[in-house]
């Protein structure tokens, strides 16, 4: 019998260290939804990190919530990852 497909899941996060204590949920998506939220993010040149168990986790809260202690460590190091992107697109356009 094949595998259950699953169902894509996305979650949005800003942060602004001046106007948050932590990331803050600003979009969440499942299946169909999901989809337009990262075309979105596609077409706008926003940085996409996959990892399907933090999209799962992070779609059980809300959109507005300031994201759990116990995920600091991971979104950090997504936080680092954007940076770098930010950091080669910068030298790139210089």
């Amino acid at each position: 019998m094949p595998g259950k497909k699953k169902i894509k899941q996305v979650a949005a996060l800003k942060y602004s260290p001046d106007d948050n204590n932590a990331p803050e949920i600003i979009g969440l998506g499942k299946g169909e939804i999901a989809e337009k939220i990262l075309e979105k993010a596609k077409e706008n040149n926003i940085p996409i990190y996959e990892n399907e168990e933090l999209a799962s986790t992070l779609n059980a809260l809300n959109i507005g919530d300031e994201i759990p202690p116990e995920l600091y460590d991971i979104v950090a190091q997504i936080l680092v990852f954007i940076g770098s992107i930010d950091k080669s697109y910068g030298k790139k356009k210089r």
